[in-house]
């Protein structure tokens, strides 16, 4: 039996994810199978439910007021239309439903009384619940946890040394305090980062020790590749590697191996191939839907196609038990 540790070295890291690509992989999957079916693959969706006008500076997010992008911005969505984006979301099989909001922080006002609205009609939906909504306080966050939040998204970004090249308007310590507060509630913490920031290896070592020697490990750990957006100063990076991916995911699987290690933006740019080999390496939740916040994903039905070619199923809905809603067959695949 694998041992769950939480006391990891950077060295010992480093070494895991420096090995030969199909060791690495061969390891990372024996790993999964170990602690989750491999057939499984939770099925998570993300809506914006306020977009764009963020005071933050960070250098790939497109919402950022400062950059000069195509996203429009709007308010805040009004509840009915959120909740009805949560319905047809469990009909196309997700059952985690994540609502973002390009804040810097909550503020205790009338939109945060309303996206408290928005957790408790979703979770009345049966759904798992997850926001993305900046930094919290612990009132805040109780107050989240009261409604029936699930699950809240705080990504660390990248490693500590490299985040300020990143990142000038919170402090490490500010995402670190965050998820602190996240866990007093007992709300499950979704926790990762990007890669393609400009950062060296050891910077992905870094977040990875960070998130692997908690007192308790992410239950999610959301793996992205940048998307460069046009406006923003990381515009111009160049794209990731499927293999920096599968190094990433291989090497989270198996620093911590109960965790849900999500393939998530940079998907759009993958085929069937390498999501597959995703998977393989340790990969069991995506984010289905054509828009992640404001860049681009792969379409739904590209999705049950990826799901009826390797036989993948999604992960039932961790809340009650009850069967998740299937992908509907799409004619002329079997």
């Amino acid at each position: 039996m694998t041992e769950i540790r939480n006391d990891w070295t950077k060295e010992e890291i480093e070494k895991i994810y420096n090995q030969p690509i199909l060791e690495l992989i061969y390891k990372a999957a024996t790993v999964h199978r170990e602690f989750n079916d491999p057939s499984e693959v939770q099925v998570c969706t993300l809506l914006s439910v306020k977009t764009g006008g963020c005071p933050e500076d960070c250098a790939y997010c497109p919402q950022a007021a400062r950059y000069h992008t195509d996203v429009k911005v709007h308010k805040l969505l009004p509840t009915e239309q959120v909740l009805e984006s949560a319905r047809i979301a469990k009909e196309n099989g997700s059952t985690r439903f994540c609502m973002g909001a390009a804040w810097r922080e909550v503020r205790d006002n009338r939109d945060f009384d309303r996206v408290l609205e928005m957790v408790k009609g979703i979770n009345e939906l049966d759904m798992e619940v997850c926001c993305t909504l900046g930094m919290l306080t612990e009132s805040q966050a109780q107050k989240l946890k009261d409604a029936g939040l699930y699950a809240y998204n705080h990504n660390l970004d990248t490693s500590e040394e490299h985040y300020d090249d990143i990142i000038s308007t919170r402090t490490y310590d500010d995402r670190l305090d965050t998820i602190d507060n996240v866990r007093k509630a007992k709300i499950s913490v979704c926790s990762g980062g990007i890669i393609g920031l400009g950062e060296q290896h050891k910077d992905r070592v870094g977040m990875l020790h960070t998130l692997a020697t908690m007192e308790e490990h992410p239950e999610s750990v959301p793996v992205n590749a940048l998307v460069p957006v046009e406006g923003t100063p990381l515009e111009k990076q160049p794209k990731v590697s499927v293999w920096e991916m599968i190094r990433m995911i291989a090497t989270a699987r198996i620093t911590m191996p109960k965790a849900m290690v999500r393939l998530s933006a940079g998907r759009v740019r993958m085929n069937q191939e390498e999501q597959a080999l995703c998977f393989m390496a340790g990969a069991n939740s995506i984010f289905a839907g054509d828009k992640l916040l404001t860049t681009p994903n792969p379409e739904v039905n590209e999705d049950a196609e990826l799901f009826q070619t390797l036989n993948l199923k999604p992960r039932k809905a961790f809340k009650n038990g009850e069967p998740a809603v299937e992908f509907q067959q799409i004619p002329g695949v079997s």
